[in-house]
């Protein structure tokens, strides 16, 4: 054990050395590739690392501090859960405009200011996969949401503290809605 000073950091790690890599899957939606690695120690073993493009996640506040939340149904569990507006970023395309874009499509909001909040890696022991986290401030609804063609949702403009509890009772279960929510609780997004 190492005496730093409090609130700082150790010096970060020597990165592995990778030999090889191999591509094992790719779609539009996503790509697994298999490396070789050297470990400080001189062994070599392999390392599975999924590929998904980075995204983004937002939470829409109204101007009142309302928090517009999603009731949406996800394939892969079969189950319907709340969450905030999120998405992946296209190619080309930056954070903010990612997160505007999918604010309107997935809430129906236009925001009059989109704050950051801290990001996070969701799964960072299998992918380097990035989320960018925002608070929309000022929300107003646009034209209404347009979800694609497979998404289930339904928006529901939500008191503050109903969001507070929702989240403190273990309801909220998607990830990236849980941290942005509790970053945006904290204070994450203040300017000093």
């Amino acid at each position: 054990m190492s005496a730093e000073p409090e609130g700082s950091s150790p010096e970060p790690f020597r990165p592995f050395e990778r030999l090889a890599s191999e591509r094992i899957y790719d779609s539009r939606w996503c790509g697994l590739r298999k490396d070789w690695i050297r470990l400080h120690d001189g062994h070599e073993q392999d390392y599975h690392v999924f590929e998904v493009d980075d995204a983004v996640v937002v939470v829409p506040v109204y101007e009142n501090g309302d928090i517009a939340l999603l009731w949406q149904y996800r394939y892969v569990h079969g189950k319907s859960h709340w969450e905030v507006p999120a998405g992946r970023i296209a190619p080309g395309e930056a954070p903010e405009a990612a997160a505007a874009r999918e604010l309107a499509e997935e809430a129906g909001c236009v925001a009059r200011e989109l704050v950051r909040l801290p990001g996070f890696y969701p799964i960072n022991g299998i992918s380097p996969h990035y989320a960018h986290a925002f608070v929309a401030l000022g929300c107003t609804p646009n034209d209404g949401a347009r979800p694609e063609r497979s998404e289930q949702i339904l928006v529901q403009r939500c008191a503050a503290h109903t969001v507070r509890e929702r989240l403190r009772r273990g309801e909220i279960a998607d990830g990236f809605t849980a941290l942005a929510l509790l970053y945006y609780f904290a204070g994450a997004h203040a300017r000093p």
